[in-house]
């Protein structure tokens, strides 16, 4: 029998409803705090431009100054792609510049900084469509001025206490810099 995620968990003839977007939101353009939120472990079965590798899945949560939204970013876990996985475990502040790593992938509910940009394809059915994707992700040292959650007046306390609540950190963190700003992995 297939496994299905938590969206799918069914739910009681009087059980509690309360999500009404239809659980899609499209952010602006622009730079962003997320938090990871998910990882998981796959395999690439190759293609014509790709050869079959290891794969890591991050979902990330991005937020938004009214919303959130759920961005997933796939890492081929290939030499030529090892500038974005530096880029991604800079961003969290697990690894330091000039310094090499050893990848460890317990890193949910870790922060960091990227920049979004709006995709426009193509649907199956021929339709256009848009979904955000990441463009950059910012080194825990970059000064960078991101979008500031504001959640509106009509939005639920829930919304609220769940951006302000920190994380709880299950993974190694670096000490905090000296140089001022914001702490790696942290905001």
């Amino acid at each position: 029998m297939a496994q299905f995620g938590a969206e799918y968990e069914e739910i009681g003839y009087e059980g509690m409803i309360e999500e009404e977007s239809g659980g899609f939101t499209l952010l602006p353009e622009d730079d962003y705090d997320f938090t990871v939120s998910k990882i998981t472990r796959g395999r690439y079965e190759g293609s014509d431009k790709m050869p079959a590798c290891n794969s890591v899945t991050v979902e990330l949560t991005v937020w938004g100054a009214q919303d959130k939204a759920t961005i997933s970013e796939r890492f081929f876990l290939v030499k030529k792609f090892e500038w974005k996985l530096s880029q991604f475990f800079l961003s969290i502040g697990v690894k330091k510049h000039g310094e090499p790593l050893m990848m460890r992938w317990n890193i949910e509910g870790m922060r960091g900084k990227c920049k979004v940009y709006i995709d426009h394809y193509k649907k199956n059915d021929g339709s256009d469509g848009q979904s955000n994707k990441i463009k950059k992700f910012y080194a825990y040292d970059e000064q960078v001025q991101t979008v500031s959650p504001q959640p509106a007046s009509n939005t639920p306390q829930q919304y609220q206490q769940s951006y302000q609540q920190p994380a709880q950190q299950t993974a190694w963190q670096p000490r905090p810099q000296s140089s001022g700003g914001w702490t790696p992995g942290n905001f």
